[in-house]
């Protein structure tokens, strides 16, 4: 007989493969999308900068720059994304009763951080080929901060996809929340530049910590925005993932059952 550990590992497995079935073979070219959207964005970015004829921020190429902070904030956004749909696309597999809803939101984040690591190797590589310094200074440093991004989407989508099932308005709500994050994350714009007070304010968000220290960990004398912290990142993300696990484990029978 197995045990519950290995039960769990096994469900995982079998949802993960599905999953990653589903993500890129659901549609037509579905495997270049999850390219493409990156790509997209970060030429659109890239463009910007090259008309106000903008080289470097923060003593840092700007192509890598606006390539390393939008990875990092896909990395994110993806994440909290896929999980917080899980529960309501898993519908199906709660009729085993090995499935709990925990287990198709862990296995999205898994295969969404394996998805965004082979989409990051391509674009920097190409960034490479282009005559750029992809290599990281820190690359433990640039692991570690992207590590707490996940985690904190994973932690986000456990508690978006509680408050969705509770409140089907909420998401609504989560949609208009999330699209201002991608401007003021830094992620288009340094904050560094950014005037008192209002640069406090939305180094607030995790997010922004996050992303700075992904870019710290890329170059050598980044002039980062002052105060960040790893430690905030990932006690941000640690009660995310904490509070998501607990509304999971008390809704329960509410998420199977709607």
């Amino acid at each position: 007989m197995r045990s519950p550990l290995a039960v769990s590992f096994a469900v995982w497995r079998a949802i993960f493969l599905r999953e990653a079935l589903d993500r890129l073979f659901d549609m037509r070219m579905a495997w270049f999308w999850l390219l493409a959207e990156p790509v997209l964005h970060i030429g659109f970015i890239a463009f910007l900068f090259i008309v106000i004829r903008m080289r470097a921020v923060g003593n840092a190429d700007v192509l890598v720059w606006i390539i390393v902070g939008m990875l990092a904030f896909f990395l994110f956004r993806r994440t909290a994304v896929q999980v917080t749909y899980a529960v309501d696309s898993s519908k199906s597999l709660f009729t085993y009763r090995q499935v709990k809803p925990f287990d198709p939101a862990i296995a999205r984040a898994v295969l969404e951080s394996f998805l965004m690591a082979i989409v990051s190797v391509i674009i920097l590589s190409v960034a490479a080929l282009l005559g750029h310094d992809v290599m990281p200074h820190d690359p433990l440093l640039a692991l570690v901060a992207a590590f707490g991004l996940w985690l904190f989407g994973l932690g986000y989508g456990l508690v978006a996809s509680v408050l969705m099932e509770l409140v089907p308005e909420m998401e609504h709500v989560l949609k208009i929340v999330m699209l201002p994050l991608y401007l003021i994350s830094g992620v288009v714009w340094p904050l560094a530049t950014v005037p008192q007070p209002w640069r406090d304010l939305l180094m607030i968000n995790p997010i922004a910590h996050g992303l700075e220290l992904v870019r710290m960990g890329f170059f050598s004398y980044y002039h980062a925005v002052p105060g960040v912290s790893m430690v905030y990142l990932l006690v941000w993300a640690v009660v995310a993932l904490f509070l998501g696990l607990l509304l999971y484990r008390r809704f329960a029978v509410q998420l199977v059952m709607r």
